[in-house]
């Protein structure tokens, strides 16, 4: 087998997760794809949102990745 640059990719496949938020976390996501849809002029559905929001939030949690680190899951 050839040794490539490249490693191989990671498994890519969705995983739908089925959520209830509280009517102000909704009103909150709502108002954020609309302001979304003004800052670039481009309208995302919510249930296409929310997955970056969640990675945007956990790349950006320290203690975090920190963490996980320590269990071995770190990048």
């Amino acid at each position: 087998m050839p040794e490539l640059k490249l490693a191989r990719l990671p498994d890519r496949t969705p995983i739908k997760l089925t959520i209830s938020v509280l009517p102000d976390l909704h009103q909150a996501l709502q108002d954020y794809a609309r302001i979304y849809a003004e800052a670039y002029a481009r309208e995302e559905p919510i249930v296409e949102l929310i997955p970056a929001i969640l990675t945007s939030f956990l790349d950006s949690d320290r203690g975090f990745a920190r963490a996980r680190e320590a269990l071995g899951k770190g990048n």
